[in-house]
């Protein structure tokens, strides 16, 4: 009985691999999705989101695994690994705020996004990721919270440039969305987790 406990034991994961076994399964999608969007004949970025477009719909959530070539996957799976990654490590609610995110953001561009254009890509749920990550530091109070966020700021402040408007062939409003979105989940995760410790 004993040895079987051991073998149990040992076949244990650490619990900050399991913690972002989801993130690198959704890039995983991501990566798949843009090697089948490379054959002849495939264009998988037609069910991105179409603004106010009731096919377009399914965009909000299909658009996050999909990307206009590889450069621009690439440009996206770094951040999404180490952004999503803190979130699964620090806060322990990645799947809350990246369906948050991902809803919340995706039925505003798709509401307020100009007519006949497709927005496709993973930088929404980035962009709320950062957000998420530095709201929840400056609400959570906690040291590796702040810190956290802090860092996020360091490193990724530069990206705010990304929710102006005028940049072609940019979704500024995936991009502004997604942040206000994760801002959102921030303040809600926070209610209910504090709910939940009374």
């Amino acid at each position: 009985m004993s040895s079987s406990g051991e073998v149990t034991r040992r076949r244990e994961l650490p619990p900050a691999v399991v913690a972002t076994v989801p993130v690198f399964v959704l890039a995983l999608i991501m990566w798949a999705g843009e090697i089948v969007d490379a054959f002849p004949g495939v264009d998988l970025d037609q069910y991105g989101i179409r603004p106010r477009n009731g096919e377009g719909l399914f965009g909000i959530a299909a658009a996050p695994f999909l990307h206009g070539g590889f450069d621009h996957l690439i440009a996206n799976t770094g951040a999404f690994l180490v952004l999503g990654g803190l979130i699964a490590l620090t806060t322990r609610r990645f799947w809350p705020v990246t369906i948050g995110v991902g809803l919340v953001g995706g039925f505003a561009t798709w509401l307020v996004a100009a007519p006949n254009t497709v927005h496709i890509g993973a930088s929404g749920l980035v962009y709320g990721y950062a957000a998420f990550l530095v709201a929840w530091g400056l609400l959570s109070g906690r040291v590796l919270s702040i810190i956290v966020s802090v860092v996020v700021v360091l490193m990724y402040g530069g990206i705010v440039v990304g929710v102006l408007p005028g940049q072609p062939g940019i979704s500024w409003q995936g991009h502004l969305f997604g942040a206000l979105a994760g801002v959102l989940m921030a303040f809600v995760l926070r209610g209910s987790g504090s709910r939940t410790r009374t």
